[in-house]
């Protein structure tokens, strides 16, 4: 069974910074895993034309900035981290590279970063050093819109996980580590597949395709649920994968959805291809894994 030792937290000093650190405490807490405070530096000439800023002025620019940065991650909820096994980091160059890279040399278990949305459209955006981190970190990422709205978490923060598998190559990683989860917070689980709706004018024979791949799938959660030895409630579901997934995370109250992102597509496997749109529209912190 797979557990947490070691969080990365990218830091960049916003709101929603703020509120992903909330997160990574918490779970730094129950794991009594160590979280590293990663902040990436952006060199001044990414900032400023090669003719804005040069020589000694550019060295002194840098330098001060790098102090400013050094303190202020030493400073980030500081309080909040007592009894937290923490440490700073501070890298320079492109952010979600760097992010990525640090993530695979250090082994991190799971990245916690917000998604960077703003305003009324952010259930439309998702920032561009989430998406790129999303698609090349190999370890889990823990993000979502709401997470600046999340409130003082403790362990009693989570008694309901959704776990959503496309029964591709990938579900049985995701249901581990979503049964991880709940089981280190004795935690309801509840499984869920959504097969695509049937195409057509509706009929007999759509009812019929629809009743039989419903079963199908079903047999196939069985089995997963079986190899994985997970005790959770099992659902199957037709049409589109992030309204059904997301309205499901609604009706069992989840507190956080895990999503499978590295299966192929096939028969089954429509999580990928939805991965951006369920992170966005989901009611909770969504964990990619």
């Amino acid at each position: 069974m797979h557990s947490i030792s070691k969080i990365l937290l990218p830091v960049d000093f916003s709101e929603r910074s703020e509120a992903a650190g909330r997160y990574a405490r918490a779970l730094a807490a129950r794991f009594d895993a160590e979280l590293i405070l990663l902040h990436v530096l952006t060199p001044p000439q990414y900032e400023f034309g090669p003719f804005e800023i040069a020589g000694p002025s550019l060295t002194e620019l840098y330098r001060e900035r790098a102090q400013q940065v050094t303190s202020e991650l030493e400073a980030f909820q500081a309080a909040e981290l007592a009894g937290v096994r923490a440490r700073q980091v501070v890298l320079e160059g492109d952010p979600s590279p760097k992010i990525v890279e640090f993530a695979h040399a250090e082994r991190a278990d799971l990245i916690v970063m917000p998604t960077h949305g703003y305003g009324p459209f952010r259930r439309f955006i998702l920032g561009s050093n989430t998406a790129k981190v999303l698609h090349d970190a190999d370890c889990p990422v823990w993000t979502g819109v709401h997470l600046e709205q999340a409130p003082p978490l403790t362990a009693e923060s989570f008694r309901s996980i959704l776990c959503a598998v496309d029964l591709g190559a990938q579900s049985s990683k995701t249901l581990c580590w979503a049964a991880m989860l709940a089981g280190e917070f004795d935690a309801k689980l509840t499984v869920i597949h959504v097969t695509a709706p049937a195409g057509g004018s509706p009929g007999e024979q759509d009812a019929s395709w629809s009743a039989a791949a419903g079963e199908s799938a079903r047999r196939e959660l069985e089995r997963l649920q079986s190899f994985v030895h997970a005790p959770a409630e099992l659902a199957v579901e037709s049409g589109e994968a992030p309204q059904a997934i997301c309205a499901a995370a609604e009706r069992v109250k989840a507190d956080a959805l895990v999503i499978g992102r590295g299966s192929a597509a096939g028969v089954f496997g429509r999580l990928r291809t939805n991965a951006y749109a369920i992170i966005r529209q989901s009611p909770c912190p969504v964990v990619s894994v």
